[in-house]
């Protein structure tokens, strides 16, 4: 018989429960940072384990010096890309100070009757259109200073998060075999053996998909780096650095990348005759790119996705397009691995089931 006191029982523990995922998710939101760098240092120690296997293996290594090396490898990697920035970032702390807002509207405003003219000449009326948009209002161009001291600033700090990255992935590349002793330990022995297997698999995936993913944005960095050398952009190395970058979005992340690479190239052409040498110069860049992005995405981004995560490159379209449209882009970033370690979880734990055995059959 259910009694009040049943009752109340029951409404005092779900109200603590409540109670209880509400400080636990407030406790994880104020640690974000420390949780980044923990899945950024997770995420280099699973691209580093093949990088310390070698040392340890082909180069005859103990276990310390090739962790001290593979974590020498990506501190030459990443002292390349910050040293790729210095010059971009020493010249807009130079000029910052320099600033003139008026001059930027200014160009701005050429650049919209250099359009006008252009369209004027192919019989489209567009004065009456922008007059009525009222686009030059609109647009606060202070947001150009703002933006770029917001970017001096992430660069200040980033030294103190790149080292704790480095520190906590040191630690996970040394000592990944006490953590995996500490796990076996909580694992419950009906199901050591499952789980241990799991890991082992799903750590051995995600090394490859990792890899395959720097092998991809390289390649795709380079072919960037082609066009914008052949068309004289300024600056080509970086902008083919973050437009390579963007490529991590699958499929909105190259939209984005072909419309900055669009923007800068017409801004680097500020000044120049429109007609003649801006919008040419931009169809020609936007053409070189959507030629990249044809290349990466029937010939590199197949192949190197489908052989890394033993996945068709149908079933990895697929996956990406659900996890789009169920989460956005943060969905579409972490949908392959994700449903990576659902297959290996499926396999080890349900292999009798007809589905788990038809989407894992090459795992």
């Amino acid at each position: 018989m259910i009694t009040s006191r049943i009752i109340a029982n029951g409404i005092l523990k779900a109200i603590l429960a409540i109670v209880l995922v509400t400080l636990l998710v407030y406790f994880l939101y104020q640690i974000q940072s420390v949780l980044i760098y923990l899945i950024v240092a997770l995420i280099l120690t699973l691209i580093g384990n093949p990088i310390l296997d070698f040392f340890k293996k082909r180069m005859k290594f103990n276990h310390l010096f090739a962790t001290i090396g593979t974590l020498f490898i990506f501190i030459l990697i990443i002292s390349g890309f910050i040293m790729m920035f210095i010059p971009l970032v020493w010249s807009q702390s130079q000029n910052l100070s320099l600033l003139n807002t008026a001059e930027i509207e200014k160009n701005t405003i050429q650049l919209f009757d250099q359009i006008h003219l252009f369209l004027e000449g192919h019989h489209i009326d567009s004065l009456k259109i922008l007059k009525e948009a009222n686009i030059t209002s609109k647009i606060n161009f202070n947001l150009i200073p703002n933006f770029l001291n917001a970017v001096l600033g992430t660069i200040s700090s980033f030294g103190m998060g790149l080292a704790s990255v480095l520190f906590i992935a040191f630690f996970f590349l040394k000592d990944r075999a006490l953590f995996i002793r500490s796990a076996k330990k909580l694992i419950p022995d009906s199901h050591e053996d499952q789980i241990l297997n799991s890991l082992e698999k799903i750590n051995f995936l995600l090394s490859r998909y990792f890899i395959g993913l720097l092998i991809q944005l390289f390649i795709v960095f380079l072919l960037y780096l082609i066009v914008l050398l052949l068309f004289g952009v300024p600056n080509p190395i970086v902008i083919a650095f973050l437009c390579a970058v963007l490529n991590i979005v699958p499929y909105i992340g190259p939209l984005i990348a072909s419309i900055l690479a669009a923007i800068l190239t017409m801004i680097s052409h500020l000044g120049s005759d429109f007609q003649t040498e801006t919008l040419p110069t931009t169809i020609y860049v936007l053409i070189g790119f959507w030629i990249v992005q044809i290349i990466d995405n029937n010939l590199s981004q197949p192949i190197i996705f489908s052989k890394s995560v033993s996945s068709h490159p149908l079933e990895i379209f697929l996956v990406i397009l659900i996890a789009g449209f169920l989460f956005g882009i943060l969905g579409m970033i972490v949908a392959v691995p994700l449903y990576t370690i659902l297959k290996v979880i499926g396999k080890e734990f349900f292999p009798e089931n007809i589905v788990v055995q038809l989407l894992t059959k090459n795992l």
